[in-house]
């Protein structure tokens, strides 16, 4: 490096070639005009153009994303986008999801799969019922539950 460019790079920016801007205060009158929202939050309010979306349509376009699924990169995000609905999604949409882990061969999303499940329903009766609906799939794909390679660690 030359001398020249540290000496510049020390003193700092000129003058010349940096304008400095400064923020000059609004008349009160400039302020008071500025749009204020009336809510107490600091961000807009996000509208959408789309209608709200019943459960069959939901469990339609889930179950043509999971049909579509050509990666484990794929697979995960749907999966993560579909479990982040106030809704535990149906059947057809895991099974939908477990017939894509097999495609893209992804043993552990499968299982983890039912974790998912375990954690949205309400209460043990209805991860049963999950299980029993899911059952002829899971003994045809070879997905085992968590709780059956791991019964030490099962609550």
């Amino acid at each position: 490096m030359s001398a020249s460019l540290l000496r510049i790079a020390a003193r700092g920016p000129s003058s010349a070639l940096f304008r400095t801007v400064v923020a000059r205060p609004q008349p009160i009158a400039v302020r008071a005009a500025v749009a204020v929202p009336k809510t107490f939050s600091t961000s807009m309010r996000m509208r959408s153009e789309h209608a709200e979306e019943t459960f069959e349509e939901f469990s339609a376009r889930y179950e043509k994303e999971f049909d579509s699924v050509q990666d484990v990169f794929e697979l995960q995000r749907n999966l993560n986008n579909a479990f982040a609905y106030d809704l535990v999604p149906s059947p057809a949409v895991l099974a939908a999801a477990l017939r894509a882990a097999r495609r893209v061969n992804d043993f552990p999303t499968a299982v983890r799969v039912f974790e998912g499940i375990k954690a949205k329903v309400e209460n043990k009766g209805q991860y049963e019922q999950y299980l029993a609906e899911l059952k002829p799939l899971r003994e045809e794909l070879g997905i085992e539950l968590k709780e059956d390679l791991y019964p030490e660690e099962a609550n």
